[in-house]
């Protein structure tokens, strides 16, 4: 997948001791094993089976790491790795180059590894100043394929903030990719602009309860509100918790607290674990694919 995306080196006169694919597969087996640069560079030192697999003779320093993270993962290079893997989950039979049904959703990370019971406890405390509750955190909002699970777009940002502010660019994003055909969102994105930017200028079905303000009896404002608050598709909008489902397969097996502490290394760090979700995605189908082959032999 890195080998699509990226050059093999950063630049002409680049060291050449580790193509950027390589250092890319590093990252990704950080996401994957929940650890940091340091820790990185032990498992490998470790398992030099890992370093074999991609060609690596040895183990690369832990700032070698982070200087590729920064570089690797900005939006130019994040955006032509997440093409490379949504073009290798459809040549895997992940996912199909249709998509019949994408959904969108907001999801918030926490910013430290703290206790979710400790900061529970520390509310019920009147006499100390409390400062574990957050007041902001990381957030991304995420496009995936309600089928394959695939992540199709994820736009990093900071919370608390309406979930509206990064549909244009995720919807966009993922109607780059794939064919689009609707597109499901909860309340939190209804307005009219949204359903006027993803029918009249991309050409996805927009399902979106109209249900945000006052509670009334009035007919919302809006052509594309007012059909959706009288003939909304609730069979297919049932399908919108399938986005709830990859934000929890993210969270669950990625991790939920990031280890970044500084606003562009959380949104690097979001991407990151988002391409490592694709990637193990399509290696379950290639992996499947595999044992019913030896099987059959």
């Amino acid at each position: 997948m890195a080998r699509d995306a990226l050059p093999e080196y950063a630049h002409r006169n680049s060291p050449r001791k580790f193509t950027q694919p390589q250092l890319f597969a590093c990252l990704a087996l950080k996401a994957f094993h929940k650890t940091d640069y340091r820790g990185i560079v032990a498992i490998l030192t470790d398992s030099p089976t890992f370093g074999e697999a991609i060609g690596m003779s040895e183990v690369p320093h832990f700032t070698t790491l982070q200087k590729a993270e920064r570089r690797l993962l900005h939006s130019a290079a994040a955006s032509a790795l997440l093409d490379a893997s949504i073009s290798h989950g459809i040549q895997a039979g992940c996912m199909k180059r249709r998509a019949s049904l994408s959904a969108v959703d907001g999801t918030g990370f926490e910013s430290r590894h703290i206790s979710a019971y400790f900061v529970k406890r520390q509310k019920r405390c009147k006499t100390r100043y409390r400062t574990l509750t957050y007041t902001r955190f990381p957030k991304a909002g995420i496009v995936c394929d309600c089928e394959s699970h695939m992540v199709l777009a994820v736009v990093a940002g900071r919370g608390p903030g309406p979930d509206i502010k990064h549909f244009k660019k995720a919807l966009s994003g993922a109607a780059r990719r794939v064919r689009i055909d609707t597109v499901l969102a909860d309340a939190g994105y209804d307005s009219e602009a949204s359903h006027v930017f993803a029918r009249q200028e991309l050409g996805i079905r927009s399902i979106i309860p109209a249900k945000i303000g006052r509670p009334t009896s009035k007919r919302p404002s809006g052509h594309w509100r007012s059909v959706m608050a009288t003939r909304l598709d609730k069979s297919k909008y049932g399908q919108r918790w399938q986005i709830e489902t990859v934000n929890s397969m993210i969270k669950r097996l990625l991790g939920s607290a990031l280890r970044a502490r500084g606003y562009w290394q959380q949104c690097r760090e979001i991407t990151l674990r988002a391409l490592t979700l694709n990637v193990m995605i399509v290696w379950r189908q290639i992996g499947g694919f595999l044992q019913s082959t030896l099987k059959w032999l």
